[in-house]
């Protein structure tokens, strides 16, 4: 239990600092571009739909709480968070690229044709349920347009400092390694994946190799531990905007906007959920829900899928690349499951989850039972 409290712990200041640290980023955009960043976005909801997907199919959970971000904020459309929810495979993907990386890549391009076609037609049918985000991401009126001392000055503050260091250590943590994901605690009986303290290691055919002297080295671009370094130095950039900022951006759109209002739900969140799951599928043997029925094995991956967790999905990565379930229970697995994305979203709108969540179950069985009956 103690292990398992540290794990949960681990994962939610992981999640939480990456969805702050994201916000963040999306902050200062917007304020440096006095709202231009985001106008053009704006305006198009089929580009809204595009992007979202294509942060979905980016592995890892990185692109989702980027989307759940910019959707929270009015930044993008309830049809682009649908989009990126049916794109994302979460960790999940990493194992795929592992696995079977060609396999993997089809499922990709399958999932983002998918996503964008369904993020279109709910937008054109749907309306947004995202609450008005009462101090989003705008630029206030006189405030950063002005050149006023007030709103120009800059001192190192205790709130300017306290998030400075908070941001120093999580970058630190990120970079070593010591945030990493708990991919789960499940095994699928002979056809498991291996599981190590908080990272799954593979080698996978996408590495890079070159040989020099007689040794060869293995660099891949695509695992985890690259992404959380590529993040910590992309997260360098809120630093130096720490450094720099006025008092004024400083404390009302990062520290009042996002450490106060947001951060706290989110976590508060991150932590009863991942420790709701992590107790509860200790007492759950998912290793007997499988069976060699298609038809109940879609209806069975469909339903995990609705967990936001990465772990219980895995298991029908590794039964579809030991050939014991078809294709179809995978589409359906990867369509309904988003990994630990949608956790922030649960946090920041509950209305959104539940809708969004419900799209996509209806999709991932039409895709599911469609794909059976081409097949």
């Amino acid at each position: 239990m103690w292990h398992l409290l540290i794990d949960i712990l681990r994962n939610s200041i992981l999640i939480t600092g990456l969805v702050v640290v994201m916000m963040m980023m999306i902050e200062s955009l917007n304020i440096e571009s006095k709202g231009l960043f985001f106008k053009g976005l704006r305006k198009t909801r089929i580009g809204q739909v595009v992007i979202g997907a294509l942060l979905g199919s980016v592995p890892g959970c990185m692109g989702g709480f980027a989307t759940v971000s910019l959707y929270t904020h009015r930044m993008f459309s309830f049809g682009a968070l649908v989009a990126m929810m049916i794109a994302s495979s979460g960790d999940e993907a990493f194992i795929m690229l592992a696995m079977i990386p060609d396999q993997a890549l089809i499922l990709f391009a399958v999932l983002f044709v998918i996503a964008v076609v369904v993020g279109i037609i709910v937008d054109r049918f749907a309306k947004s349920p995202a609450p008005e985000c009462e101090e989003g991401y705008k630029v206030h009126e006189g405030h950063e347009e002005s050149d006023t001392h007030e709103h120009k000055s800059r001192h190192f503050g205790w709130k300017r400092i306290s998030m400075f260091v908070a941001l120093a250590v999580f970058i630190a943590a990120l970079a070593s390694g010591q945030l990493g994901h708990d991919h789960g605690s499940h095994e699928a009986g002979a056809h498991s994946h291996e599981h190590h303290s908080g990272h799954v290691h593979h080698d996978c055919d996408c590495e890079h190799h070159h040989e020099a002297e007689g040794k060869t080295f293995h660099i891949n671009l695509l695992s985890e531990d690259w992404m959380n370094v590529l993040f910590a130095g992309l997260s360098i950039i809120v630093l130096i905007v720490l450094i720099f900022a006025s008092d004024h951006f400083v404390e009302e759109h990062l520290w009042n906007h996002i450490v106060r209002k947001h951060l706290p739900v989110i976590f508060a969140w991150t932590f009863g959920v991942l420790l709701v799951l992590g107790i509860g599928l200790q007492y759950i043997d998912i290793d007997r829900w499988i069976s060699d029925n298609t038809v109940l094995m879609i209806l069975l991956a469909t339903a995990i899928g609705i967990i936001p967790e990465s772990g219980p999905h895995m298991i029908f990565v590794t039964l579809f690349a030991a050939g014991v379930v078809p294709f179809p229970v995978l589409l359906a697995s990867s369509i309904s499951q988003d990994g630990h994305a949608s956790i922030p979203l649960l946090a920041e709108d509950k209305k959104g989850f539940l809708w969004a969540k419900l799209i996509n179950c209806a999709v991932a069985l039409a895709a599911g039972f469609g794909a059976m009956l081409i097949m």
